[in-house]
């Protein structure tokens, strides 16, 4: 079930720096917080040592792995916060985002994101992590 979610840019703001919203106001029955998902699988194996795409493509699907565990799916993401290692993968972040957000996010809104540099994550090989607040 999606929530009432109304994602959009305020013209006062200008346009994002990339594929993201600004604003998500939601009306919802309850939250759901989804820990920061990295590229590991299911057996606790890292997907794609020194691969960024690998990386944000296992990240992403154990996020919508989270989603789907609680009855939500894309449509009830609110908002991610993403660090990354590396500033020279802000590009290629931005990139995957273009690429597979219309695949992900089928109404084109997407939700507001918080991107940060950080100097490492848990696992030295790791690239990126992103959290996940959604909403049933």
């Amino acid at each position: 079930m999606a929530p009432h979610l109304s994602i959009y840019n305020p013209a006062e703001l200008g346009t994002p720096l990339g594929p993201y919203s600004q604003v998500a106001p939601v009306k919802a029955n309850e939250p759901l917080f989804i820990a920061a998902m990295v590229a590991v699988d299911p057996k606790g194996q890292l997907a794609g040592d020194g691969d960024f795409e690998a990386q944000a493509g296992q990240a992403s699907g154990n996020i919508h792995t989270a989603l789907r565990s609680a009855g939500a799916d894309w449509a009830n993401v609110v908002q991610f916060t993403t660090p990354l290692v590396h500033s020279q993968d802000v590009r290629r972040f931005i990139n995957f985002r273009l690429r597979e957000f219309p695949k992900m996010l089928v109404n084109a809104s997407y939700p507001p994101n918080t991107l940060l540099i950080v100097d490492r994550l848990v696992r030295e090989a790791l690239l990126i992590e992103v959290q996940t607040v959604a909403t049933l």
